[in-house]
C-alpha cells in the first residue's frame, strides 16, 4: 500500500475532522468520564484493531486516551489510517452514548 499524497489526504480529512496531523501520523484525543469508561474504549478500538490488522499507538491517562496512526509498512498515511481513525470516531460517541 502506497502513501497518500497531500492531496489525497486532504480530500478525504472531512470524514476525520478531530484529528490532527503532524508530520505522517495523526493524532486525537478522547475524554470519557472514568478510567473504567477510557478502557472500555480501548478494548473496543483493540478489538477493532485487530480486525483491520492495523495498530495505533495507545496512551491513557486516567479518562484520556491519545491515539497515534500511521501506516508504517508504507512510510505514511494510508487509507487504512483513515478508516481506522474514522472507527474509533465512532467507538467514541458510542462508548460516551453509554457511560
Amino acid at each position: 500500500m502506497k502513501p497518500l499524497s497531500r492531496d489525497e489526504f486532504d480530500a478525504i480529512r472531512p470524514r476525520i475532522p478531530e484529528w490532527k496531523r503532524r508530520g505522517e501520523v495523526i493524532r486525537r484525543t478522547f475524554e470519557f468520564a472514568d478510567f473504567k469508561a477510557a478502557l472500555r474504549f480501548v478494548n473496543a478500538v483493540g478489538r477493532a484493531a485487530e480486525s483491520a490488522q492495523h495498530h495505533p499507538d495507545i496512551d491513557i491517562r486516567w479518562n484520556r486516551v491519545r491515539l497515534a496512526l500511521t501506516t508504517h509498512d508504507a512510510g505514511g498515511l494510508t487509507t487504512l489510517d483513515v478508516d481506522l481513525a474514522a472507527k474509533c470516531d465512532r467507538l467514541a460517541a458510542s462508548s460516551l452514548a453509554k457511560a
